[in-house]
């Protein structure tokens, strides 16, 4: 009798389910912000030291009484979430660069984990970030008057945006030919609170001007912030800021998903 040759069909593994492969690569990527700090220092320094110039060197031009900070805090958080987002764009760039995302394509895993775990942990370091921000604008006489629900509202609010930008954020790192390009196309994106009414009303701008400012996204999600911290007139700011962010979301998703197939080779 002869021996059966054993067979030469590779094993096959059994593929990750449930959250496993999420929460592995959301692990991952704090523990790269965690060496990185530096990129999570900046991404707090710098709305921080924007406030305090515009608080303290053009806030007394601007607002004579001294109630200017209570103006441009909303703006700074915003300022904040697009910082720290944005170094989401290097990551995912640096990934596709050093080819890491080839090594995980043999895995048993989701395609996607690996950009949810960029935008999960982008969204916590946004948060703590803001916290301190915020923190911050409390020092230098920031004074909101919003209630529990206010605050509630408020931070389900910054998190929808960071969530939307974040993705933003990974699709153009996907889209970019390097890290260093990621970056240059991220910047551009973070000089939009600046044509909105961030630090000065939208009725002082130029006639051409004021129409991309209320017709751009970050115009109403500041508005409708202003309104639930410092209880200013909410009108339909709400509804355009929560509109605005979902439609970035899925874009953005979509977008982010359509570039890691193509570019990772994943069907």
């Amino acid at each position: 009798m002869t021996a059966l040759a054993p067979s030469t069909a590779p094993a096959l593994r059994p593929r990750i389910t449930g959250l496993t492969a999420e929460s592995v690569f959301v692990g991952r990527s704090l523990l790269h912000s965690l060496r990185d700090g530096e990129s999570l220092l900046m991404a707090i320094m710098l709305p921080v030291m924007l406030m305090i110039l515009f608080t303290y060197v053009f806030g007394g031009a601007i607002d004579p009484s001294g109630g200017y900070v209570n103006y441009v805090v909303p703006g700074i958080i915003l300022l904040c979430a697009g910082f720290g987002a944005a170094s989401t764009a290097v990551y995912v760039a640096n990934d596709m660069r050093t080819g890491i995302i080839d090594r995980f394509r043999t895995m048993p895993l989701r395609a996607g984990a690996v950009l949810t775990g960029h935008v999960v942990a982008s969204l916590l370091r946004n948060l703590l970030a803001t916290g301190v921000v915020i923190g911050v604008a409390l020092l230098v006489g920031f004074r909101p008057t919003a209630d529990v629900w206010g605050w509630l509202g408020a931070i389900a609010l910054i998190a929808l945006y960071i969530l939307a930008i974040t993705y933003l954020f990974a699709a153009i790192g996907l889209a970019s030919g390097s890290p260093e390009a990621a970056n240059g196309y991220g910047f551009i994106i973070l000089f939009l609170p600046y044509l909105s009414s961030a630090f000065v009303p939208v009725s002082t701008m130029p006639e051409w001007l004021q129409w991309v400012a209320e017709n751009q996204p970050v115009t109403p999600i500041i508005e409708a912030l202003r309104s639930l911290l410092m209880g200013t007139p909410m009108g339909d700011a709400a509804w355009w800021a929560v509109g605005w962010c979902l439609a970035i979301l899925a874009v953005s998703f979509v977008w982010g998903a359509w570039l890691f197939r193509r570019k990772a080779g994943r069907r």
